[in-house]
């Protein structure tokens, strides 16, 4: 199928703007970056075929301001819009307004926006397709009454989660009834202040559990599974490292969770990339659906790796018509992947945000090596965005191999003028528990209390050892 026709308005910033750039134009379809004033030299703006400075530097003034994209497009001629991670890419109604204008929404429809986008919708509609979730209430929680009695059949600890809710925010956890009574308050409002609605629901909270998350593609008739991703190591449930496959599935489990995903999706008739996230349960070898994702993932690479799938140039034909080819049959693991998110913040003081000038960079350049990045020697970060600057995802035959590949690469990687999370992850690939895949979605936080103090000490040593 011919692409050439289209044009294609990246609605979105960063690593993943250069990543859909790039898998645009290997399929010949011209790009349009947006950016805001302070992105006006980022990398997504020299290597897009057309760039348009769209408002000021703060998000709700250019990436979030849903009616400027669509106008901008419109008046560019473009032809479809993706909106990539993080800002109007899980925004129901930004979806139905592009295919209003006449555009393509590079993702599924709105309808299916809004019934994932919903946590409790979400997970009535997985319990409809005989997916198991984690116990909790039927739906949202109108009052407290109705959380306390909720909370009788659902046992303590408990978790309040916001139903708009994502990304590890609006999340509270209540180990009793006055906890509740307190917590539940605080989230609510907490809820309508981060994502524009107060409804919650409580769920069970499973402690040592694993984070665990399959990655599906649909053409809207068929949706495939591409394995799962283990992302079990996160700081304040928010991820740092993503390994696929998971070290703590068996065959026969990683079968079946897989399988449950595909399966969840085609109920959904899914049209796109999109990711379903699942607590497991090592010692009772139990899967729970706790959430879908309806976009690409910041985590995606490893799954591309392991796979050999190119999942945003799928997204991409897709919406643009062409239908799904690939088989589940075809579909193998090929050895393992890992991912570092490389975050431009001292992890030795809290991991304090960290913009300013790159004064020198380099990267590793080798076989099993891929940098998914927007920085370049000389680029100034600016402090009005998430802060994640790089991924550093490698591939080997086996797990160890691909910790080896992993460590070595970090000893080569050399940011300057600004600190870094490289001090954080050259400690986490030499820790045992972590190199075992001994760990669960609390490790990192206790990890981090036992080895904050040679976060400094790491990184003061890399430095001397490079110069």
């Amino acid at each position: 199928m011919q692409f050439s026709q289209h044009k294609l308005l990246i609605a979105n910033r960063g690593e993943i703007a250069v990543r859909i750039i790039n898998a645009a134009q290997q399929l010949g379809i011209p790009t349009i970056a947006i950016c805001s004033e302070a992105d006006r030299l980022s990398l997504p703006s020299l290597l897009a075929d057309e760039v348009e400075v769209i408002g000021a530097s703060r998000a709700d003034q250019s990436y979030l301001n849903a009616d400027l994209v669509i106008e901008t497009a419109k008046r560019l001629g473009a032809t479809a819009i993706h909106p990539g991670y993080g800002f109007l890419s899980e925004n129901a109604d930004f979806a139905e307004a592009v295919e209003q204008a006449g555009m393509i929404f590079v993702g599924p429809d709105a309808a299916t926006i809004r019934q994932m986008g919903d946590k409790a919708c979400a997970r009535t509609t997985a319990q409809a397709a005989g997916v198991p979730v984690v116990p909790g209430s039927d739906g949202e929680i109108d009052s407290i009454e109705e959380a306390l009695t909720a909370a009788q059949t659902i046992g303590y600890p408990l978790l309040i989660k916001a139903s708009a809710g994502g990304g590890g925010r609006g999340i509270r956890i209540a180990h009793n009834k006055e906890e509740l009574v307190k917590e539940i308050t605080i989230a609510q409002s907490e809820a309508k202040a981060a994502f524009g609605s107060g409804a919650v629901y409580l769920e069970r909270f499973i402690k040592s559990a694993r984070h665990i998350e399959v990655q599906i593609l649909g053409d809207g008739k068929q949706a495939i599974h591409l394995y799962e991703r283990e992302c079990s190591l996160q700081r304040r449930r928010q991820k740092v490292f993503e390994e696929a496959p998971s070290p703590a599935l068996s065959d026969a489990i990683r079968e079946q969770l897989c399988a449950t995903a595909a399966k969840l999706a085609n109920t959904l008739n899914y049209k796109g990339a999109g990711t379903l996230e699942f607590l497991f349960d090592a010692e009772t070898e139990e899967f729970f659906f706790i959430e879908m994702n309806t976009r690409i993932q910041v985590e995606h690479p490893v799954s591309e790796m392991i796979t050999g799938v190119n999942i945003v140039e799928w997204m991409i034909k897709i919406a643009l018509g062409e239908p799904l080819t690939l088989c589940q049959d075809e579909i193998n693991i090929h050895g393992c992947a890992i991912e570092m998110r490389i975050n431009a913040e001292d992890p030795s003081k809290g991991f304090f945000p960290s913009p300013g000038r790159i004064s020198a960079l380099h990267w590793p350049v080798n076989e099993g090596v891929r940098i998914d990045t927007h920085v370049f020697d000389g680029y100034t970060i600016p402090p009005y965005y998430d802060s994640l600057i790089a991924k550093l995802i490698v591939h080997d035959v086996s797990r160890e191999l691909a910790f080896e590949r992993a460590l070595k690469s970090l000893k080569q990687t050399r940011i300057e003028g600004i600190k870094t999370t490289l001090p954080l992850h050259r400690l986490l690939l030499q820790d045992p528990a972590v190199q075992s895949g001994d760990f669960d979605t609390e490790t990192l936080e206790v990890w981090l209390k036992e080895h904050s103090h040679r976060l400094a000490d790491k990184e003061k040593a890399h430095a001397s050892t490079a110069d």
